[in-house]
Formats: C-alpha cells, sequence, structure tokens
C-alpha cells in the first residue's frame, strides 16, 4: 500500500482575473476550489493512474470537512485526524498579468493528535510506500519528519521525502529511498548556484553520500536529471508541450515515479513516468489525468 502524508492541507481557491489592480475592488472572470497540499496531489494523481493509495493527514473545521469531501468525492481513500481547534487553511491564488499566491497558516496541532498520527502508521508494513510531501507547519515540532522516519525505521519502508532546504537535509540520515528537489532547492541546500548538469549530478551525489538512495532533480523546461541507488544517471528532456499551471506539476512527477517504479521495479522506467505524469500536470489546468500521461509517455518513449 502506498500512504501520503499531508500535514497542512487546504482548500485552494484559485481566482482568475483579466488584471489585477491593487487597493480597488476587482471582480473574477473565473473561479475553481480545489483541495490542496503536497500529500494529496499525490494522492490524487496516483488515483488518476489507478494506483490505491490512502491520504494521510490532519483536518480541521468545516474546511477540512469540505477538503475530504472532496478528495473521497476524487476517489481516494482518507484517515486523517480531525483536530479540535481551528480550520484547515484556505490559499488564494490569483491568475491575472502576474500569478500571486496568499497561503494561510493552518491550525493548531496538539501533542495528542500528533501522537495519533503516529497511531495511523502502525498499519504501514514492509514492502509499503510512505510519502512525506511539503513543508511542516508551525504547530509542529521542527523535527516531525525526521521522528517519523526513526519509528518505522529497519520495517522495510520505502519512504519518498519531497521537501527542501534543512529539513530535507536533516532527514537524508535516514537513507529515504527517494527525495526530489528541483535544480534551485539543491544549490540553496549547499550555499551554491549551479550551473551546468555537471555540478546538479555532483551535489546529487553528495545527499547519496549523506543517506539517500535515489536523488530526482526537476529542472522545469530542461526536463529531470535522476542519479539512482545503483551509480547510474538518467536524464531527459521534457516532452513538448504548452505550460499551463506549474502548481502540482513536481508532486506529479512524485507520483508518476512510484507508478513506474511499482510496475517492474525499474528506476529508468519510474524516471521517464515521472517526467511524464509532471509535464501532463503542467500541460493541463488540473492534475494529469492517465490518459494525457500515456500520450506523453509515448512522445518521449
Amino acid at each position: 500500500m502506498i500512504f501520503t502524508v499531508t500535514f497542512n492541507p487546504s482548500l485552494d481557491y484559485i481566482v482568475g482575473l483579466d488584471s489585477f489592480r491593487e487597493g480597488e475592488v476587482n471582480r473574477s472572470e473565473w473561479e475553481h476550489t480545489y483541495p490542496g497540499g503536497k500529500g494529496i496531489n499525490v494522492s490524487m494523481v496516483l488515483k488518476n493512474l489507478d494506483i490505491r493509495n490512502i491520504a494521510l493527514g490532519f483536518m480541521g473545521g468545516f474546511t477540512g470537512k469540505e477538503i475530504q469531501r472532496r478528495v473521497k468525492e476524487f476517489g481516494c481513500y482518507t484517515d486523517f485526524v480531525k483536530i479540535k481547534a481551528g480550520n484547515s487553511r484556505i490559499n488564494v491564488k490569483i491568475k491575472a498579468q502576474k500569478e500571486s499566491e496568499i497561503n494561510g497558516q493552518g491550525p493548531a496541532i496538539s501533542k495528542k493528535e500528533l501522537a495519533e498520527l503516529f497511531k495511523k502508521m502502525e498499519s504501514i508494513v514492509a514492502g509499503d510506500i510512505l510519502v512525506l510531501a511539503g513543508s511542516i507547519p508551525a504547530a509542529l515540532p521542527e523535527d516531525t519528519y525526521e521522528n517519523i522516519m526513526k519509528h518505522l525505521e529497519n520495517r522495510g519502508v520505502k519512504i519518498v521525502v519531497d521537501a527542501t532546504g534543512e529539513l530535507l537535509l536533516r532527514v537524508v540520515k535516514y537513507r529515504p529511498f527517494l527525495i526530489k528537489p528541483n535544480n534551485h532547492e539543491l544549490g540553496e541546500m549547499f550555499g551554491k548556484t549551479l550551473k551546468g548538469h555537471d555540478e546538479i549530478v555532483f551535489y546529487a551525489k553528495r545527499l547519496q553520500e549523506m543517506g539517500a538512495q535515489n536523488v530526482l532533480i526537476s529542472m522545469a523546461g530542461d526536463g529531470a536529471i535522476l542519479v539512482d541507488e545503483n551509480g547510474e544517471i538518467h536524464k531527459m528532456k521534457p516532452p513538448k508541450g504548452m505550460v499551463k499551471n506549474s502548481v502540482g506539476a513536481g508532486d506529479s512527477m512524485v507520483a508518476g515515479f512510484i507508478a513506474g517504479y511499482l510496475k517492474n521495479k525499474d528506476l529508468q522506467e519510474a524516471f521517464t513516468m515521472g517526467v511524464a505524469t509532471g509535464s501532463a500536470s503542467a500541460f493541463s489546468e488540473t492534475l494529469a489525468t492517465k490518459a494525457e500521461v500515456m500520450t506523453l509517455l509515448e512522445q518521449l518513449k
């Protein structure tokens, strides 16, 4: 089974405007509302690819109920911890001449509620995959990811971590199966501005030396690089298409990698599927569908 964790899920309220005028009343041209959060995105794309999974995390108040309702309506299994204090956050995304975002803080999470999440993880066993995605909200200890990985250590669980900066550096010692920084995040972790594939590969290998098994680096329009656990370096340009929405593309790449890996346990196949799936979401107004992924997969092959 695959489990995803979203500590701070959201309702994403997306508003389209011809133009945004600061300090004035603006009227939307169109509006959409989606459940948001990196782990939830991974779960939804996996569902689109016919991969059964369970979404874990926290939900609070009327917004939390709506997030859970929408994720279930989409066809995903959920097992969220219901929190008592506050509401799950609403993120506002404005699409006009430029894209702007206002992200909510999210509710407080108690020690008891965090312990309840750990209890739910007792059902994770050898052969399962756990995806830890996104930042840790201020309401939780900074070492929450580390504590989860300690909790599951030596159980034969493959852990995927999609996080950035110090948070990612702190968990690589627990040998995650896959980590997925982009090229800018990779450079920031080492205080460098990376120029060219050779430097990207060099610092990806540094993360392997620190414990990571497979390092997948997304590079937007320049494609992606995978430095795998066998020492092989895989590079791929993205398929052709028009970028419509970058939100969720990285999460989709993670979902695609997992789906590709589950097929034959082949890392090259996983990499190709990851690039196709991330690109399919980038070329769509919503998260990638299976048909969109398969079309791009044929182009890449």
